[in-house]
C-alpha cells in the first residue's frame, strides 16, 4: 500500500475512534482526580512496585501519591523554578526532579528530602532518566547537552553536546547507551561511558517531545510537534513504524511493559492506544480539557496515568479507557463505615471510594455493593465491566473476595479494573470480610452505624 494511502487510513481510523470517545464522554462517571498543585502538571512517574505516583509541576513542587488511594503522601517542595521531569530509582526508594531553576535534587522518598544536589546545566532541564541498576542518571536540558550524572555522589560523569536544545533523554542496551531527542527532531544514540556518538535516526519533521524505550530495549518510541509518533528499531536505527492519530502537537508517549502496544497524548487532550504491530489505534478517549503533558504506565500495564494543562493527574484502565477516580461520599448516601466501632471499617474505606452501598446510589468506578455476598460476579446490570469480570463464571463470597485480596485483582481477575490492592495478614482480612459481609446485607447500609461492636 503506497505511503499516502496508508497515512489516510491512518486519519480515518482515528478520527473514528476519536468521535466515539468524544460522545462515551458525555455518559461517563465523574471522579476525583489527583488534584492539589498550583500549575500544569508536567511530568508524571509510576514507582516500580506500582504503589506510588509521582508528579512535576509548574507549581515549582513535586508531589507523591498513593496510587490505590490517590491521595498526596508527600510535598517535594525545594525547587526555585517550576519542575518538569521526574524519575524513580529502580528499588522505588529515591526519586529524581529538575526543572527550570537548572537543578536536579535526588530525594529519599521515605523522609521527602533531598539527599543531592546535581548542578551543572546552564538552561532549564527538561527530561531524565535513570539507568536500570540505579547508579546512573541523564538530564536533557535546553543549554544543548545531555549530562550524565553518578546517582550515588552525584558527580557530573558526562556532557553530550549537541547543536540544538534537547527534550528528550532515555537509557537503552542495558544501561550502555543513551538516546536523545531534539528540537531539531534528531534522534541520536550514544556510548553513556564515554559520548561516543553511535549513530542518528530519521527525523522527525519538527521537534522531538518525549521518547520512550520498551523495557527490553529493542524499541524507542518518539512523540514530536509534527503530530505523530514513530516506533525505531534501536539496534538498526530504522522507522518501524508511523503513528498518526492526534489533531495537534504529540507531547506524550509511554510503551507498555509489554511491548505490544503504546500510548501517546499531546495538545488535543486524548490518550490515544495503539497497536505496535499494525501501528493502528485500538481505542482513544478524553482524558484532559487542555493538553496532556505526560503518561506513564502501571508496572503491569492496566493502568495508565495522566497528567495535564488543567494541574491534576488521572489514573485511566487502558481496556476499557474508564478513569478510576476515588469518589467522595454524597451527603445523602449512608456512611456508617465512618462511625462504626468495627475493626473492619477502617479497612472498608478504601473500598469507598470506588464503590456505593446502595443500587440507586451515585455512579462510581466499581460497581455498588448492596447484595454483593451471593451475587454472580459482573452481574450488576448498567455497570460496564472489564471483560475479565464479563466472562466471569463464580459468585462473590468470603473465599473468592479473601482470594481476591490475598492474590491480588491482577493475579485474581487479570485485566479487571479494580487497582493493586493485598491484604496479606489474616487477621486485617478476616475483619475486611466480616464488615464487608454485614455491611453489604440487607440492613447493613442504614442500619451499619454500630455494626461494629462485633469483634470489639
Amino acid at each position: 500500500m503506497p505511503r499516502s494511502t496508508l497515512l489516510i487510513c491512518r486519519h480515518w481510523a482515528a478520527s473514528v475512534i476519536l468521535g466515539a470517545a468524544l460522545m462515551a464522554l458525555a455518559s461517563a462517571p465523574v471522579n476525583a482526580d489527583m488534584s492539589g498543585h498550583g500549575g500544569i502538571v508536567r511530568a508524571v512517574a509510576v514507582s516500580p512496585d506500582g504503589k506510588r505516583i509521582l508528579t512535576a509541576s509548574f507549581d515549582y513542587t513535586a508531589r507523591l501519591w498513593d496510587f490505590v488511594d490517590q491521595v498526596a503522601i508527600a510535598e517535594l517542595d525545594e525547587h526555585a523554578g517550576p519542575v518538569n521531569a521526574v524519575a524513580f530509582a529502580p528499588d522505588g526508594k529515591m526519586a529524581l526532579t529538575a526543572g527550570d531553576d537548572r537543578v536536579i535534587l535526588v530525594w529519599d522518598l521515605d523522609t521527602g528530602k533531598p539527599v543531592r544536589r546535581l548542578e551543572g546545566h546552564g538552561h532549564k532541564i527538561v527530561a531524565l532518566a535513570v539507568s536500570p541498576d540505579g547508579r546512573r542518571a541523564a538530564s536533557a536540558g535546553w543549554d544543548r547537552t545531555v549530562r550524565i550524572w553518578d546517582t550515588e555522589n552525584g558527580a557530573e560523569t558526562l556532557v553530550i553536546r549537541h547543536t540544538t536544545p534537547v527534550n528528550a533523554v532515555a537509557f537503552t542496551s542495558g544501561g550502555t547507551r543513551v538516546l536523545s531527542g531534539g528540537q531539531d527532531g534528531a534522534i541520536r544514540l550514544w556510548d553513556a561511558a564515554d559520548g561516543t556518538a553511535k549513530g542518528e535516526f530519521g527525523r522527525h519533521d519538527m521537534g522531538i517531545t518525549r521518547l520512550a524505550v520498551s523495557l527490553d530495549g529493542r524499541m524507542a518510541l518518539t512523540a514530536s510537534i509534527d503530530e505523530t509518533l514513530r516506533l525505531w528499531d534501536v539496534r538498526t536505527g530504522k522507522e518501524r513504524l508511523e503513528l498518526v492519530g492526534h489533531l495537534g502537537p504529540v507531547l506524550a508517549a509511554a510503551i507498555a511493559p509489554d511491548g505490544g502496544t503504546a500510548v501517546s497524548a499531546g495538545a488535543d487532550g486524548f490518550i490515544i492506544h495503539w497497536d505496535l504491530i499494525s501501528g493502528l489505534p485500538i481505542h482513544a478517549f478524553r482524558a484532559h480539557e487542555g493538553r496532556v503533558r505526560s503518561l506513564a504506565f502501571s508496572p503491569d500495564g492496566r493502568f495508565v496515568v495522566s497528567a495535564g494543562a488543567d494541574a491534576v493527574a488521572r489514573v485511566w484502565h487502558l481496556a476499557t479507557g474508564d478513569r478510576i477516580g476515588i469518589s467522595a461520599p454524597t451527603a445523602s448516601e449512608p456512611k456508617p463505615w465512618l462511625t462504626s466501632a468495627h475493626p473492619g471499617a477502617r479497612l472498608y474505606r478504601k473500598c469507598a471510594g470506588c464503590h456505593t452501598l446502595v443500587a440507586d446510589g451515585p455512579k462510581r468506578s466499581g460497581p455498588h455493593f448492596e447484595g454483593l455476598f451471593g451475587r454472580r460476579a459482573g452481574a450488576v446490570r448498567g455497570f460496564r465491566y472489564s471483560d475479565a469480570l464479563v466472562d466471569a463464571e463464580f459468585a462473590w463470597n468470603r473465599e473468592t473476595l479473601a482470594e481476591l485480596f490475598r492474590k491480588g485483582p491482577d493475579v485474581f481477575l487479570p485485566g479487571t479494573k479494580m487497582p493493586l490492592q493485598r491484604i496479606s495478614d489474616p487477621e486485617r482480612l478476616t475483619e475486611l470480610l466480616d464488615y464487608m459481609e454485614e455491611i453489604t446485607g440487607p440492613n447493613g447500609a442504614n442500619g451499619g452505624n454500630d455494626a461494629g461492636s462485633k469483634g470489639q
